[in-house]
């Protein structure tokens, strides 16, 4: 039904969505003298608000052609180097700079592509040779590839890390922290040479018992049966996956915009304001953010479920209990990897003390391999982007990577 509902309201709005690109379209090939007149402007501007205003399915590209390093700019070709039904694992190669620190980056699967991490991945890549784990949209995966849950999830990080080989730090940004945890504490058991020296979960819900807020009450107070009657949908047919079971995207997307729904108001009015005074760079930027937060993804019900269930109702990590295909997976184990944890002091989508609470799990991470930092200033996406990610939060994880690459290279 919920998805039935978002494609008809799509197709209905989609005449009002084509005129108004067709009428800017018009209006940019006006004289410049008659563009600039108040009118036009404003016309102009409601047009571009219009014609941006709606969800899509289409992946945003990284977009990542060059980085600078030690103050030169160096290229980026990004290429495939490993795929599943489910994700592709990504290198955003630099021939020209060898040497520097691996790091996977594995971002969430929580209804946005992870091109929503670009500026993480951008900063990253200037000091690391960096990888990641590019997450597939569910609607485009044919059932017969069977289920992705919470297990699955693991397996690809673990894949990952096994075939990017020993000395590769791992970067988790946002709501996998959990399962790259999980994945961590798997190759610490069986002592496996892949292993990353360095860890750093960043603005993770590894225990959200600590300091709950909207997101962690409204999953404790209501039944699992809840959640899979309501945010639960089938894929219609006239997708790759149709007939597979998802949580849509549009239902993420719609949350997380009700919660703040003052602050999005208060942007678009700002956007419309900045195109009529033509103050095109901050109007540019503003619509960046919209149309790659506007971009959805599908999650595999099975993975939406589980990680509401297990995480964020019965808390299994952070009571002992987590497993992984019936084995016990046990975070104390890990003793050969360094742990960073990042969080931001304003949140509100995963507050301040669920993610330092992996330290208290990892009892066999000696002290001085544990560190934290609490970003004052910033909510849930200032943890990985902005001007604080840039100027305060980075500066630490990079001295964090050196140092553990450092004593990696250390003689025994």
């Amino acid at each position: 039904m919920l998805y039935t509902a978002y494609e008809w309201n799509r197709r209905a709005g989609a005449p009002v969505v084509a005129a108004s690109q067709l009428t800017a379209r018009a209006l940019d090939a006006l004289p410049a003298p008659l563009v600039r007149t108040p009118g036009l402007r404003h016309v102009r501007a409601a047009c571009d608000i219009v014609a941006h205003a709606r969800a899509t399915h289409e992946r945003p590209a990284f977009g990542i052609t060059s980085v600078p390093v030690d103050g030169e700019t160096v290229a980026v070709r990004e290429r495939p180097t490993m795929q599943t039904p489910f994700a592709t694992l990504l290198h955003f190669e630099k021939p020209e700079v060898p040497g520097q620190p691996r790091v996977l980056v594995v971002g969430p699967m929580s209804g946005h592509f992870t091109t929503l991490i670009r500026p993480s991945i951008r900063t990253l890549l200037s000091d690391h040779d960096v990888h990641v784990i590019d997450w597939h949209n569910a609607r485009d995966v044919p059932v017969e590839h069977g289920a992705f849950g919470l297990d699955e999830y693991i397996e690809h990080v673990v894949a990952a890390l096994r075939y990017l080989g020993p000395d590769t730090h791992v970067v988790a940004v946002c709501q996998p922290a959990v399962p790259v945890l999980a994945a961590v504490a798997l190759l610490a058991a069986a002592d496996d040479p892949a292993q990353p020296p360095s860890m750093t979960l960043m603005a993770g819900p590894v225990d959200t018992r600590v300091n709950p807020n909207r997101v962690n009450t409204a999953a404790v107070d209501k039944p699992l049966s809840w959640f899979e009657r309501r945010v639960v949908d089938t894929v219609p047919r006239g997708h790759a996956g149709a007939g597979r079971r998802v949580y849509p995207g549009i239902v993420q997307l719609t949350a997380f915009m009700s919660m703040n729904p003052k602050r999005h108001l208060t942007a678009h009015a700002q956007l419309y304001r900045d195109m009529v005074a033509g103050n095109t760079a901050r109007a540019a930027a503003t619509r960046a953010f919209y149309d790659e937060y506007g971009a959805v993804m599908d999650v595999p019900a099975e993975f939406y479920l589980e990680t509401v269930d297990r995480i964020f109702k019965q808390h299994h990590l952070a009571t002992g209990r987590f497993t992984w295909r019936g084995r016990h997976v046990d975070p104390g184990v890990i003793r050969h990897t360094a742990l960073l944890t990042v969080e931001g002091a304003q949140d509100d989508i995963c507050s301040p003390g669920q993610t330092v609470a992996a330290h208290d799990l990892c009892t066999g991470i000696p002290a001085e391999d544990k560190h934290h930092h609490l970003q004052p200033g910033v909510g849930h996406y200032g943890v990985f982007s902005g001007s604080r990610w840039e100027a305060e939060i980075y500066p630490v994880l990079r001295g964090f990577i050196e140092r553990a690459a450092e004593r990696l290279a250390a003689p025994a």
